[in-house]
């Protein structure tokens, strides 16, 4: 058990029968009326992100999570294969597990979740940038800079990724896995 005190981005808390990582959270005390606590939670199977109030001194149940290095092999009709990178263990993952599966290249390192009372994998997860080739892309027109414009660019992974008019095909760039965005061009 924890209490509102405990709260830290990334801790893993039971809550309304799910699992969910706190993301955000922000102390607020009014000038009238108690303390509460404003958070953004994450669902750890569904991805999905809620805000929610937790009044000040609640106590909330904690899930143990573990963050375990893994690399990914290769996918077949059962899902997705990742190798642990300490015990050389295959583990299998459902497509549902790995939300950004358009974005990994095999050798692709990744931190798979896993719920530590059950040994369950709960969810994969990027690192925040990934550098990938360009693959195709149409050829920007010389003096179309004026605006901020930008094109689409199939990378070596077969995502689609919107570019600046200036990257050119056979490019290493940088994509932003939380938001599916060019980062920068890699040198």
């Amino acid at each position: 058990m924890a209490t509102t005190a405990d709260f830290r981005n990334g801790l893993c808390i039971e809550f309304n029968g799910d699992l969910w990582l706190i993301t955000e959270f922000q102390h607020v005390k009014p000038g009238k009326g108690p303390a509460f606590v404003r958070t953004k939670l994450k669902n750890i199977k569904t991805g999905k992100v809620v805000d929610n109030t937790f009044t000040a001194g609640v106590k909330v149940t904690t899930a143990r999570v573990e963050q375990r290095p893994h690399q990914f092999i290769f996918k077949d009709d059962y899902g997705y294969n990742f190798m642990d990178l300490n015990n050389f263990e295959q583990v299998t993952l459902n497509e549902k597990l790995v939300p950004f599966a358009d974005l990994m290249k095999e050798g692709q390192e990744v931190t798979i979740l896993f719920h530590a009372e059950t040994e369950t994998p709960l969810t994969a997860e990027l690192p925040t940038y990934v550098e990938l080739t360009i693959t195709y892309t149409e050829p920007g027109i010389k003096g179309d800079t004026a605006t901020n414009a930008s094109k689409p660019a199939t990378v070596e992974t077969g995502a689609t990724i919107s570019v600046p008019l200036f990257i050119g095909q056979d490019e290493k760039i940088k994509v932003d896995t939380r938001t599916y965005t060019y980062a920068e061009r890699v040198k």
